[in-house]
């Protein structure tokens, strides 16, 4: 059975998501938890894929819970970069000096 999302998660999440300030980035289990869902980083990742179909959102601010970059999106990096943040090897960043403290 396939899920379909509610529109109002959707812009709940991208929400979230629109308020990551510049040169800081979230990962996706902080942006579950932040909208009450604790263990649905898979669905906020999920949402992040199809949020050009609903405006225009700092997606590359959201990063993995090792600070990992998105396998074979070689924008995030440059974008990333452009805001002031240093990657520490070429897919990661270094969560404990860019993670958005909210």
């Amino acid at each position: 059975m396939k899920h379909i999302l509610e529109e109002d998660l959707i812009y709940e999440i991208l929400s979230v998501v629109g308020e990551i300030p510049k040169g800081k980035v979230a990962t996706y289990g902080q942006i579950a938890r932040l909208i009450g869902r604790d263990k649905n980083a898979r669905l906020v990742g999920r949402v992040l894929g199809m949020a050009g179909k609903y405006g225009d959102y700092p997606c590359h601010r959201v990063v993995n819970h090792a600070g990992r970059l998105v396998p074979g999106w070689t924008e995030q990096g440059e974008l990333l970069q452009k805001e002031g943040i240093s990657l520490k090897d070429a897919t990661h960043v270094e969560l404990k000096k860019y993670q958005w403290d909210c």
